[in-house]
């Protein structure tokens, strides 16, 4: 099943996510290898975030979600997962 994941970043993103950043990018990395994640990333402006994920369920993509050091340090401050269907 694919998920779409929509969530917001803390208002001073840029500078509270450097520490941080490496570990995140290197998770993605990881979820990407396996095939789990298709596409993540903020917005332009940096206030949303945006992700497609290929998983069995949706608990596998909000584990993943919830591991991921942006949400434990309250870099991103909420997120929502949801079974999403792939017209084209």
């Amino acid at each position: 099943m694919k998920f779409v994941l929509w969530g917001t970043y803390c208002a001073d993103v840029l500078e509270r996510r450097t520490p941080f950043r490496e570990e995140h990018l290197a998770g993605l990395k990881r979820q990407k290898e396996e095939g789990v994640l298709l596409t993540l990333g903020p917005t332009a402006d940096t206030r949303f975030v945006f992700g497609l994920y290929e998983a069995d369920d949706k608990e596998t993509v909000e584990g993943l979600v919830k591991g991921d050091i942006y949400w434990r340090q309250g870099i991103w401050t909420a997120v929502e997962v949801h079974p999403w269907i792939q017209a084209f």
